[in-house]
């Protein structure tokens, strides 16, 4: 286990990104310079507000060298606001990165009090349903054609996938379901034990 996975650490949850990272035994390290970014072997990009982290992506120059670093092929994981930050198209909020061919609309089960847990079945990924918050969460719109619908949460897509980018619409850290960050590790970076 030696690949080192970066968290975008401007805004949102990452610190629980870390600490399920650290649990697992993985090398992790906090995001927040292109110093840093360019030390990682892998990058999550946490739950939050997608419209206060492309600020703050954007404050930190950091577009360009995280756009750049996933064009070469750098595995990411975006959760909730991640992945409306990854996308190509957004309802609404800051230009996204463009980097997952989907587009997304915002909090579209409505509020915070809105929020739920739901259990998702996610295709590769063994043990039964992941259990996920969704909180404030975007759904998923529409998918270019090379993009790999990986889970439904009545009848929308919740994890998605395209080449070395994992997207989830729901926080999988809050609810402390390691099974997900294992199978970005282990098998998307390719980092198993």
């Amino acid at each position: 286990m030696n690949a080192l996975t970066g968290v975008l650490a401007l805004q949102g949850d990452f610190a629980e990104h870390v600490d399920l990272l650290r649990s697992c035994g993985y090398r992790v390290i906090e995001v927040r310079t292109a110093a840093e970014l360019e030390s990682c072997d892998a990058l999550i990009i946490p739950g939050g507000e997608s419209t206060t982290i492309l600020k703050m992506i954007d404050r930190y120059e950091l577009r360009d060298p995280i756009c750049k670093k996933i064009e070469s092929g750098l595995p990411v994981l975006g959760t909730c606001a991640g992945a409306i930050v990854i996308a190509s198209k957004t309802s609404d909020g800051q230009p996204p990165l463009k980097m997952l061919d989907i587009s997304l609309h915002r909090n579209a089960y409505g509020t915070q009090v809105d929020s739920f847990e739901a259990e998702v079945t996610v295709d590769g990924i063994e043990g039964g349903p992941v259990l996920g918050a969704f909180i404030r969460a975007p759904i998923i719109d529409s998918v270019g054609s090379g993009v790999t619908i990986m889970a439904e949460h009545e009848g929308d897509p919740v994890v998605v996938s395209q080449g070395s980018i994992l997207a989830t619409t729901f926080h999988p850290e809050i609810t402390k379901d390691i099974r997900l960050h294992r199978y970005f590790v282990e098998r998307v970076v390719g980092d198993a034990p």
